[in-house]
């Protein structure tokens, strides 16, 4: 586990349990041992069973965490997700804040799920953004990739994007091409993506050289197929810009290669899972 995601999970507990968890000290007796398990209340796909499992670890070693599915596993109302033994103060102590990640990892996976299942059977992929919650994304992208998805660029150092707003500081081609050959000669191997509005800028980006992906950013799936035929196979093309459930067929349908959603993340629902005591 990234030491990142341990420092999250110390702080959540933390946030939590403060100083102590005065209900369970009080009214549930120290000796006190029990099992408990964890369901689903409604259907989804499963992601964050690690970072569960290690809330009720860190709160009480002693605490037993038996997952019974696998990230990315499908659920229904009344699967068990995982079953849980040992000291019932600790239990309860890390009760909310494993649900929290649990219900909030889970509702990411199973929206992938939805816009995978959406695009089938165009050989397409869903990509997920850098919209995410902070201090959760390697969490949640890990969820995009159990629920099917794909990760986009983990964050601004590791894949060149020039957006709209970089474009209006530096926008010719002749200085578009300058900047790319500086990130070709000192960034080797690093990918270098252009968004495009239009199919103006489609065509003019495809003059330049050492440039592997398009961002087509808002464009219809008219547009879009347009663009697919512009670029005759030779950059990847990536379809981006309010795409719903509702329109992710078509525009999967146009040839692009992959869809960049937001959704997947930043509209994500918590997942209804509740712990019980057997």
């Amino acid at each position: 586990m990234e030491a990142s995601t341990e420092q999250l999970i110390r702080a959540a507990i933390a946030e939590d349990v403060g100083s102590g968890d005065l209900t369970a000290t009080y009214f549930v007796p120290a000796e006190s041992t029990a099992r408990a398990r964890i369901a689903a209340r409604e259907p989804g796909v499963v992601a964050g069973m690690e970072v569960a499992l290690r809330v009720f670890q860190e709160i009480d070693p002693r605490i037993l965490v038996t997952p019974l599915m696998q990230d990315g596993a499908a659920f229904f109302p009344g699967d068990v997700l995982l079953e849980i033994s040992g000291p019932t103060r600790g239990i309860l102590t890390a009760e909310r804040t494993a649900l929290n990640f649990l219900q909030r990892l889970s509702g990411v996976a199973t929206q992938a799920r939805r816009y995978v299942e959406a695009v089938k059977p165009h050989a397409v992929q869903i990509w997920d953004t850098r919209k995410t919650t902070p201090g959760w994304r390697l969490l949640e992208k890990a969820a995009v990739k159990a629920g099917g998805g794909t990760n986009h660029r983990m964050g601004l150092y590791d894949h060149v994007m020039v957006k709209d707003n970089h474009l209006a500081a530096h926008g010719t081609l002749a200085e578009l091409q300058s900047a790319i050959d500086r990130v070709r000669a000192e960034r080797p191997g690093t990918r270098i993506q252009l968004e495009a509005d239009n199919l103006e800028q489609v065509a003019g980006f495809l003059t330049l050289r050492g440039v592997d992906m398009l961002l087509l950013d808002n464009m219809g799936a008219e547009r879009l197929r347009e663009a697919v035929a512009l670029n005759a196979g030779r950059l990847w093309l990536e379809a981006s810009g309010g795409i719903t459930l509702e329109t992710i067929r078509d525009i999967a349908a146009t040839g692009v290669n992959a869809i960049s959603v937001g959704a997947l993340t930043h509209s994500a629902r918590a997942l209804d899972l509740g712990l019980d005591f057997m």
